[in-house]
This record gives structure tokens, sequence and C-alpha cells, in this order.
């Protein structure tokens, strides 16, 4: 075996710190950025703080100091007023010297609060009332009772003389409450209280009843076949109880739960002035920072590899940061001018567009493209909306394309139409939407019905008789 050197040639690519800094900037989110940034603050010296600017309040201050996009309205559509400003949402000259509402606002009410607040109109004596409140401090957060009446029992203090029976009837009391199926002590209780409220003439409730009582756990298996012969129904009479017992909320407690919304701080506004879409980088979420000009001096006097290193990074980080602004204002003007329609129309105008589509107008590659579209935010006045909304497939139309967005539009509203008597099937759907040049079929209609979270024909149809 001979062992030698060879000298090969080859190209390679390799992503430079400074890349790879800007890489990672870009796909942040708000929340992360700002976290990155206030971090990099702390960290290093040369990096310092500043007042951030302020948002333009009239349309000459947006279109000098940010980026404009002027289209051009369809012919069809009526002619626009003309607007001398853009809002962008400043506050009132006497804003200081308005009425404070959160004055006015309520603190959440918990679940517990709320099923004591209902008792108080109950005739209950002084006992029935402190072992109410005893089983309502024990109740999940989703409304369960975990803990067994003996073991609460066992807890009363010696000489309460609390008998079994007496929790018996507190906890029916608390079962009584709403939301109904409050104070269950498993999934199966839960959901059979909440069958006690419907009317007798609900189709499928006695199916459904039978059916939760004696075998949740072939419904849990999916043993349709089992379950239609030991139920003695066919299997249309089960389908439509089984729709029924999905209409029920295995978490009730959960209405009560405390509020952990994040909220969102869009990273561009969007705004109309007569007949143009302007799109601006919203100043609130840009980096309020800029190197440290003593620092640098005096890291320019002295040549220690520490400070030159920091002053790099700190030159690197800035730089960056513009990079990352300029990106996302650029896919953001391309995204507007493709989409102006749907700003004046809604969902229904939305025209299909790919990551290609914005990657070949702003020149820059795909991947770039989706890192700027994910976990960044537009506002606009038709509401708030992450970039990688605007992108939807082409679905083939009737004289043209459409986007599957505006297909979702289209049967949202037919479905908002329609008789709540005979809810329209996804079949009925189907034909509807080919009869306006949309060549759909049923389980296309059924996967986009489900995506937007819309219930079925059976249980639209559930809903109205319950």
């Amino acid at each position: 075996m001979d062992i030698g050197m060879d000298l090969q040639q080859r190209q390679q690519l390799t992503m430079t710190p400074q890349l790879q800094q800007a890489l990672r900037l870009l796909q942040l989110s708000t929340m992360e950025f700002n976290q990155e940034m206030e971090a990099a603050l702390a960290d290093n010296p040369f990096l310092e703080a500043t007042e951030p600017p302020a948002a333009p309040a009239t349309h000459d201050a947006f279109v000098s100091g940010g980026s404009e996009i002027t289209t051009a309205a369809p012919e069809s559509a009526p002619e626009e007023p003309p607007l001398d400003t853009v809002d962008w949402g400043r506050p009132a000259a006497d804003a200081d010297a308005a009425q404070d509402w959160t004055d006015w606002s309520e603190s959440p009410v918990s679940l517990h609060e709320a099923l004591r607040n209902q008792l108080l109109v109950w005739p209950l004596d002084e006992r029935q009332r402190l072992l109410t409140h005893l089983l309502i401090d024990e109740l999940s957060d989703a409304g369960y009772l975990e803990a067994s009446l003996s073991e609460l029992l066992a807890l009363l203090p010696q000489g309460s003389e609390v008998t079994l029976g007496e929790l018996e009837n507190a906890l029916a009391i608390v079962q009584q409450l709403e939301p109904t199926g409050i104070g269950a002590r498993t999934l199966q209780e839960c959901l059979l209280l909440q069958l006690a409220e419907f009317p007798s003439a609900t189709p499928g409730l006695a199916v459904a009843k039978r059916l939760l009582e004696h075998h949740c756990d072939l419904l849990a298996r999916r043993q349709f076949p089992q379950l239609a012969h030991l139920l003695q129904c066919d299997e249309s009479e089960l389908h439509i109880a089984r729709t029924l017992i999905r209409t029920l909320d295995p978490r009730p407690g959960r209405r009560y739960a405390p509020d952990d919304a994040r909220y969102i701080v869009p990273d561009v506004i969007v705004a109309q002035s007569g007949k143009r879409w302007l799109a601006r980088m919203n100043p609130a979420v840009q980096p309020a920072m800029r190197l440290n000009r003593s620092y640098a001096e005096l890291a320019g006097r002295h040549t220690a590899p520490a400070c030159t290193h920091m002053l790099r990074e700190a030159r690197w980080l800035l730089r960056s940061i513009e990079q990352r602004r300029d990106t996302i204002q650029r896919v953001a003007n391309a995204i507007v001018q493709r989409q102006r329609v749907f700003f004046s129309h809604g969902d229904a105008a939305m025209r299909p567009m790919s990551l290609k589509d914005i990657a070949g107008e702003v020149d820059l590659h795909e991947s770039t493209v989706c890192r700027v579209t994910n976990g960044k935010y537009m506002a606009t006045p038709r509401g708030l909306f992450e970039f990688k909304y605007f992108f939807s497939r082409q679905l083939p139309a009737r004289g043209g394309s459409c986007s599957a967005l505006a297909v979702r539009a289209l049967i949202r509203e037919l479905i908002a139409a329609e008789n709540s008597e005979q809810p329209l099937s996804d079949v009925q759907l189907a034909h509807l939407l080919n009869e306006q040049g949309f060549g759909l079929v049923r389980r296309t209609v059924t996967k986009y019905r489900t995506q937007m979270r819309v219930p079925s024909v059976e249980l639209r149809r559930a809903a109205r008789h319950r």
C-alpha cells in the first residue's frame, strides 16, 4: 500500500462570522431580537443606548423617512377618497387629560371565585356552605375534583362529624353550577353531566348517554362496528351520537384559566393614503443603540486585543442590525406590492404567492426570505398578520388561478350564509364552488374547512338543536 500526498482543488462555501451573525439575527422574532440587543448592550461597553426615534405623524414625514409603495388601483375598483395624512395611531393632544379607562376595568375572575359567587344565591345553611367551599377549593384548573371524597373526609378535623353522605350532597350542589361539567371526578362523569343538560329530543342523545355510561373504552379505541352492535343502532345513529359527544367540553374550567396571551408588536406598519399603500418599519421595535465614540477613540489609541475584538464585534452587530432592517423592509415592500388588492378587499382577493416570487423580486435566496417571513408581523387596517400569511399556493380556477386563502374565504362565506336548519355538507360546498369556477373536490373542501376550524355539517346541525 503506497502512502503519499495528493494535491486537489475544490470549491467550498464558507460562512464568515459576520454572515453567520447576520443570518442568526434575521431569523429571530421581535422579542428574541430585543432580548439579544439588551444582552449586547450589557456585555459590550462599546455600545450605548440612545433615545428611540419618534414615529412619523404625517404622510410627508413618512414618505421622507421611510419607504413608499405606489400602486395603481384596479380599473374596476371604485374611486377612493384621497387621504391627506396617514394615521399611525398617534395619541390625541389631550391624551394626558383623558379619562383613564383602566379605573373601570375588572380584574379577571378565577374559577373558584366564580363558583363561590354563584353559591351566594343558593339557600344553604352554614354547614353546607362550608362543605361546598371546601370542594370548590379542591377543584383543578380544568374543573375536576381529583381527590376522592373519602380522602377529603379524612382531612377534616376530628370532631367535625361530617359524613360521606353530606360531602356527596355538597358535591351534587357544586355540579349544578356553571359551567356545566364542573366538579366531575372523571372525564366520563364530566361529559355525562353536560349531556344531562340537553333537551330530551336532541338527535343521538340516548345513544350518546349509553355510549359514555358503558362503552367509553371501546369509543377510545374507535371500535365503531362493535359499538354499533352492542348499542343496537346503525352506523348513522352512532355517528350522530359521536358528533354530539364531540361538542362537549372535556375541560369546562379552562374558560376561567388565567390569560397568558403574549402581545405581538408588529415589525412593519401598513397604511393607506389615497390609492397608495405605504409600508414602514415600526420604530418601536428598532434597537435604540449606537457605537460609543469616546470608547472607540480610546480603543484606537490602545491596541489591547480584548478591546479591539469587542470594538469589532460592536461594529459587526450594528452593521447586522442595519442589514436586518433593510432586508425586512424590502420583503415587506414586495409583499404589499403584490397583495395590494387584499388590503382593499380582504381574503377573497388574496393572490397566490410563493417564496420564490418574492425572492426573485428582491434578489434574495428563498431561504433568506423564509427567515424573514417566520416570526415577523405586519400591522394592517385588516388586522395583524404574520408575513407568511400572505403566501398561499395556487389553485386552478375558471379563466385563471386563485389562492388557497381566497378559496377558504369563499367557503367561510358560504357557511355563514347557509340555512341553519339545513347546513351545507362538504359535497354541497364543493358543488357550489365548482359552479363559481373553482375546480375543487370534496376532500379538498374538507381539508380547508378543518384548517379554518369550522365544525362539520353534523356538528353545526347538532349545535342548532342544542
